[in-house]
């Protein structure tokens, strides 16, 4: 198979590069900068940019399928640009596959699509989308979502997957985050109550991305479809955010504030970066607060089933391999 990664210069998507090549298919990639790295790895790498058509459309020709990775992802920002890089970028990642008769196209989701504020405890895929959302990448992420398995069909089959809180090394936004934070003395948790989450291991992402190409190809009982992904091991927020600071020996954190209080901030940074037109993101928004402060965490029956999906690394033999990059990095 000669297989398009679009976003192949990301976290994510490098890694299903990597993955792709090491099983023997042939991967070209689009993405935005110049990663050296990928050629290197043998990879056929186009610098574009998703939101011209033409880019893609050159991009996209002769390959057998799609894995479409590439996003604008974040809490805050400009409504406009999300919808460039999310929607109408999705959409001619689509057109391209129908004028070039690619027959399989796996998109990367977000559980955020369904987020409405609410704890999410073992909620599935029939779970509706949220009729409001807090930010521009919810709501044009969930648009795009949507666009995608509409466009499902017996010459382009289609597939969704939602993986949540992807970690491990490499990652450049999870961890990274939680840690300078922590050194900067600005980490908090948020609530009282604890509430459990699901995070998802980079190894096991990539993996159910492969598992779903694979099936579309196959029996493709997955398409048209969206699933939920994870490492299937919900624990409290305050494990995770305190295990990720042990991979680098930084002290649990144990300081909280009050949901309700950390929304209003929320509220009023929003307000003002609004009014003041700063692009930056706020220390806190109103997602952020409601995200730390609810459960999320996910059935994921119809994966197992459907694509066969098995989390192969848990979360403390990930920290393992998170740790030991990070002293790689030290020396």
């Amino acid at each position: 198979m000669k297989a398009l990664v679009t976003g192949g210069g990301g976290f994510l998507g490098g890694a299903i590069v990597r993955a792709l090549l090491k099983r023997g298919d042939t991967v070209r990639s689009i993405q935005r900068g110049h990663y050296p790295e990928l050629i290197e790895l043998g990879v056929d790498a186009v610098q574009g940019d998703l939101c011209k058509a033409d880019d893609i459309d050159a991009a996209a020709s002769g390959c057998d399928i799609v894995y479409h990775v590439a996003a604008m992802a974040g809490v805050w920002g400009d409504y406009e640009k999300y919808y460039q890089a999310n929607v109408v970028a999705t959409k001619n990642v689509i057109d391209a596959c129908k004028k070039h008769n690619i027959n399989y196209l796996v998109y990367t989701s977000t559980p955020s699509v369904v987020f409405d504020g609410t704890s999410e405890e073992g909620i599935d895929e029939s779970t509706p989308y949220a009729e409001s959302f807090f930010n521009a990448y919810q709501e044009t992420k969930a648009e795009a979502e949507q666009l995608v398995l509409r466009s499902n069909s017996a010459e382009l089959k289609t597939v969704a997957l939602r993986p949540h809180l992807i970690w491990g090394p490499g990652d450049r936004h999870l961890a990274p985050r939680v840690i300078s934070r922590a050194k900067a003395g600005r980490l908090r948790l948020v609530g009282i109550k604890e509430h459990k989450v699901d995070s998802c291991y980079i190894d096991n992402a990539v993996e159910a991305h492969l598992l779903a190409g694979d099936n579309l190809q196959d029996d493709a009982t997955c398409e048209g479809k969206a699933y939920f992904i994870s490492n299937d091991e919900p624990i409290a927020m305050s494990e995770l955010i305190n295990k990720i600071l042990a991979t680098v020996n930084l002290a649990p954190i144990q300081k909280r504030i009050n949901e309700h209080v950390a929304y209003y901030i929320g509220m009023i940074f929003e307000k003002v970066y609004s009014l003041l037109k700063i692009e930056q993101e706020p220390i806190m928004t109103r997602f952020v607060a409601k995200q730390l402060s609810t459960a999320h965490w996910f059935d994921l029956t119809a994966a197992k089933r459907d694509l066969s999906y098995k989390p192969e690394i848990s979360i403390d033999e990930g920290m393992k391999h998170l740790k030991a990059s990070f002293d790689t990095e030290k020396k």
